[in-house]
């Protein structure tokens, strides 16, 4: 605690402060009630019980009165600091607080001046100096506790949060009991329809301020910061769900995927494994959110990869046994195809080739395959075993 370094005589300040002791009860009293009469709008005690503000009030005078009786220069007083915790904890304002402090000092003063009528005028100066800094040094050690409390009810209540969005992505909210709770302290709804997001990459994978971007406009979300990757849980309500991924997708960096919507907190579990499965279907080079329903066949050749690699070997084998070149060309010309509604004029402007080009390449697969390309199950299997050769360049993918 920082006081005045001017010499105070010893005597003269020991009887001032030993006459003001007598009147503590009488100047706890006084300052509750100006506290609450001195600009009351600017007091918010609502939270702390009577007794308690009565004990707070009587601690901090007296305080003041022993720092003036012995003199440090400690900045981490403890009788300021715990005032500072505990009210913290009851959350009261620190400017209530810091006022309090205020009008303690006042009143002390007042009293001191009172009873000081044989100190000289440097004697008094000399005492009103250390009663300030006394005072100044208090306030420093209850805005430092306070707000160091406050960190530490921040840091709680983020791993408060965390285990709560933990817990729902495990699918505990199957506990309605649970349920009901998360969705208090979430501000979400239970019963809402619900999209689920994962975004590859940690904290910078989603804006800064992407739940309060979309409060803004009416839909109430949370985003889970993981080690690698980001969980938005956005619940639909009234909204559109294309809408509403339109208005998340410019603020997701990077690849992202989503859902399909779910029925209520309950099922927030398994649309998170539907997202992440989406996300890991996507390569990863790839940019944007993109929803479950745009990757199907990747997400159903990823469900079962053993029967993936059957369909790969018995579907296109012969092709995937020529050498590097031949077989590059053959699978992209056959995907070309495939994509542009088996039209070999369309995949011939696509590959900057002629069309008899295609035609012969798509001749010499059929004749490698021994099947013909054309007709429905053929074109469905064709389409799968590429879509697999196209997640297996990437097996490292989420």
């Amino acid at each position: 605690m920082s006081t005045s370094k001017k010499a105070i005589p010893e005597t003269c300040t020991q009887e001032l402060v030993a006459a003001c002791r007598a009147e503590i009860p009488a100047l706890t009293d006084r300052l509750i009630a100006e506290i609450f009469t001195d600009n009351p709008e600017w007091t918010d005690y609502s939270t702390v019980a009577r007794a308690d503000l009565v004990d707070g009030c009587r601690r901090y005078v007296t305080r003041i009165l022993d720092l003036l009786g012995t003199p440090t220069t400690a900045f981490d007083d403890e009788v300021a600091a715990s005032i500072g915790r505990r009210r913290a904890e009851q959350g009261v304002p620190l400017e209530a607080m810091l006022r309090t402090f205020r009008l303690g000092g006042r009143i002390v003063w007042e009293v001191l001046l009172d009873k000081a009528d044989e100190l000289a005028p440097g004697e008094i100066r000399a005492v009103g100096t250390a009663l300030w800094a006394a005072i100044d040094g208090l306030s420093s050690s209850l805005v430092t506790s306070y707000r160091n409390t406050e960190l530490e009810q921040l840091r709680s209540d983020e791993r408060r949060r965390h285990a709560l969005l933990e817990d729902l992505l495990a699918g505990r909210a199957h506990d309605t009991t649970f349920a009901t709770r998360a969705a208090r302290e979430l501000n979400l709804p239970v019963a809402s329809a619900y999209l689920v997001v994962v975004v590859d990459g940690g904290g910078e994978a989603v804006h800064t301020g992407t739940e309060a971007a979309l409060a803004a406009v009416g839909i109430r979300s949370v985003w889970h910061d993981r080690v690698d990757s980001t969980v938005g849980l956005i619940a639909v309500e009234r909204h559109d769900v294309a809408a509403v991924l339109r208005r998340i997708e410019p603020r997701i960096r990077g690849r992202a995927g989503a859902s399909p919507t779910v029925s209520g907190l309950a099922q927030v579990g398994t649309a998170h494994g539907w997202a992440l499965l989406t996300l890991q279907t996507l390569p990863r080079d790839a940019t944007g959110l993109v929803p479950l329903h745009q990757r199907f066949q990747h997400a159903l050749l990823l469900r079962s990869t053993d029967l993936t690699d059957m369909l790969v070997a018995h579907t296109l084998g012969p092709v995937l046994a020529l050498p590097a070149t031949e077989r590059t060309t053959l699978l992209d010309t056959l995907a070309a195809w495939l994509a542009h509604d088996c039209s070999a004029a369309h995949a011939a402007a696509r590959l900057h080739c002629h069309r008899n080009t295609v035609i012969n390449r798509l001749h010499r697969v059929s004749t490698l395959l021994d099947r013909p390309l054309e007709g429905q199950r053929n074109y469905v299997e064709l389409s799968l075993a590429l879509a697999a050769l196209d997640l297996a360049e990437e097996p490292d993918r989420a």
